[in-house]
């Protein structure tokens, strides 16, 4: 199931043969015959190689890939061999001064809730009011302490988004110190998606309020949140245990100690918190609906909220390899592509049969994609003149943790990682015109991603679906994070095919198959369209590895900003 794709304006030639052609020529080689090329080259994009991998990890035996969990190990040693068989060189960590490996192991802290021990009261000016956990409120267990209260007074403050560059300061004029904050989900609309997404994640608000000598943080569910994803569904997994992965101090990353409690709450039950207050909860649900401006307030009442948590600590390794460059100086800058191996496990809150989340297009055919494109660099006659780094990541689906443990513990210095180019859950369902490079306008690797495709007569498209906020929501968001320019890149709506609407085949999956069961191989995967999308990122990557310079933030670009070193 070898599947060729013809080059714009050339002869029917390899690719990879050309590529060994411009290659050559890059190092100042005389470049040989096409004749030549083709009898030395490597294969072309092999379909039936990724059909082999997606459906060795998202078969049952491997039992959805839970992170920590006996069946990721077997897709990580999987993986492991793979890039063994294809003499990639390991680039994990060292155990005891032993020589180093593909893994890197992370340790995580996971936190249980334990049954019947959350309670969130309003204590209002005629009585107390008890809220009824999983329907009117949610919570997790804590990852620092193993009983929680704390009974504070509460102040709103609107979204708890703080941004000086785009003139937003939601605790101005506020007093939160000792007290519970009160906060919408989500952001202004006039924030640009991207940006918005990074200003107005649960990490950005919680960091704020702790610097602002909060003690507690309630979520307020809104309409508007309502329709995109219900209170209801996130109560499904309300009981899920919680992740954090440990440094070396023992201390779960990321996590504001000063922060003792959170709730969120149903939009419903969250009136009550505004009953006699400057403004109605309905009054201010329709500014956020028109996106008018909303400022905090103090409220009347004061909150309690109590817990009760159990931790457990789990170890799962990133495994990390790297095809070397071809230049003195430069193959010691990596270009990194990542994709993620974990997936969801075992369903726990459904009646069907069949509790297995497969994950075969979440992330198994990510990761596919990710070998099939090591394979066909480490068989190139003439490597590009950068390494590149393959980091196939767990933790993702607990939230970007194998890929933020990497950034902050990398295994290659941090500035000799020039790019990064995430795979996770290309749609291949159908044969696609074009693809779309989430962060592509934050540097130039828009460019260089649109140039690479280009040669192969596929459009780079603007982000659809600015709503989902997919760029805060996969692992290259880490790398954003550590100062690299980083793209998400995806399979596009628009198809070869004039029968076929992508956007709407994507519409069907996230409602009937994301996060599901039947995300799984007997899913009409195209696996022409695989090989095409392994195609488009290999080109990808050849172009950052070759071009003389690295790959820079945009002049004043919000994420260069504020995360450059």
């Amino acid at each position: 199931m070898k599947y060729m794709f013809p080059l714009k304006k050339s002869k029917p030639l390899a690719l990879v043969g050309l590529l060994a052609i411009a290659l050559l020529a890059c190092n100042k080689s005389p470049a040989p015959s096409a004749e030549v090329v083709n009898e030395t080259a490597v294969n072309e994009v092999n379909a039936a190689n990724i059909k082999a991998h997606i459906e060795f990890l998202a078969d049952d035996t491997l039992q959805g890939r839970d992170t920590g969990s006996n069946g990721y190990q077997i897709a990580a040693n999987y993986v492991k061999s793979y890039f063994k068989q294809l003499g990639l060189t390991p680039k994990g960590t060292s155990i005891a001064g032993e020589k180093r490996g593909f893994e890197q192991t992370v340790r995580f802290r996971k936190s249980f809730l334990i049954n019947g021990s959350a309670s969130t009261i309003i204590h209002g000016l005629k009585g107390d009011l008890e809220l009824d956990y999983a329907t009117e409120f949610l919570t997790s267990g804590s990852n620092l302490q193993n009983n929680t209260a704390i009974t504070a007074s509460t102040v709103f403050v609107g979204y708890g988004v703080v941004s000086p560059e785009f003139g937003y300061n939601d605790y101005e004029n506020i007093d939160v110190k000792g007290k519970i904050v009160v906060a919408l989900t989500g952001r202004p609309d006039d924030l640009p998606s991207e940006e918005g997404a990074h200003i107005g994640a649960s990490a950005e608000k919680s960091r704020h309020a702790a610097a602002h000598g909060a003690i507690g943080f309630i979520t307020v569910h809104t309409p508007k949140r309502e329709k995109v994803r219900s209170f209801e569904k996130s109560a499904q997994y309300a009981n899920a245990p919680r992740l954090s992965w440990l440094t070396k101090d023992n201390l779960p990353f990321g996590t504001q100690p000063e922060i003792l409690a959170g709730a969120y709450l149903n939009r419903d039950a969250a009136k009550a918190l505004f009953t006699g207050a400057a403004r109605t909860l309905e009054d201010i649900f329709t500014a956020d609906t028109n996106n008018n401006a909303i400022k905090g307030f103090d409220l009347p009442y004061k909150v309690s909220l109590k817990n009760r948590s159990r931790y457990e600590e789990i170890s799962s390794p990133n495994i990390i390899a790297a095809v070397e460059g071809s230049d003195p100086q430069l193959k010691n800058e990596y270009v990194v592509f990542s994709a993620h191996l974990d997936h969801i496990g075992i369903s726990s809150h459904t009646d069907d049969e069949d509790t297995i989340n497969n994950g075969a297009l979440d992330n198994a055919s990510g990761v596919a994609i990710l070998l099939e494109t090591a394979r066909l660099l480490a068989e190139m006659p003439i490597k590009p003149k950068r390494s590149v780094l393959f980091v196939v990541v767990t933790g993702e689906e607990k939230g970007l943790l194998g890929s933020s443990y990497f950034a902050n513990n990398p295994t290659i210095p941090v500035m000799q990682l020039v790019a990064n180019v995430n795979l996770d859950m290309p749609l291949i369902l159908y044969p696609f015109a074009d693809v779309i490079a989430f962060g592509s306008t934050h540097s130039t690797m828009g460019e260089i991603v649109e140039t690479a495709a280009n040669k192969i007569d596929i459009e780079l498209s603007e982000d659809p679906m600015p709503e989902q906020a997919l760029f805060t929501r996969s692992d290259h968001y880490s790398f954003v994070k550590a100062g690299i320019p980083s793209v998400f890149l995806m399979t596009g709506f628009k198809s070869t095919d004039e029968n076929i609407d992508g956007g709407a085949v994507f519409g069907d999956f996230l409602k009937n198959h994301y996060h599901q069961h039947s995300d799984e191989i007997t899913l009409p995967i195209n696996y022409q369209a695989a090989a095409s999308f392994a195609l488009v990122n290999m080109m990808i990557g050849v172009e950052i590895a070759n071009q003389v310079e690295r790959p820079k933030w945009h002049d004043g670009d919000f994420f260069g900003v504020t995360f450059t070193q």
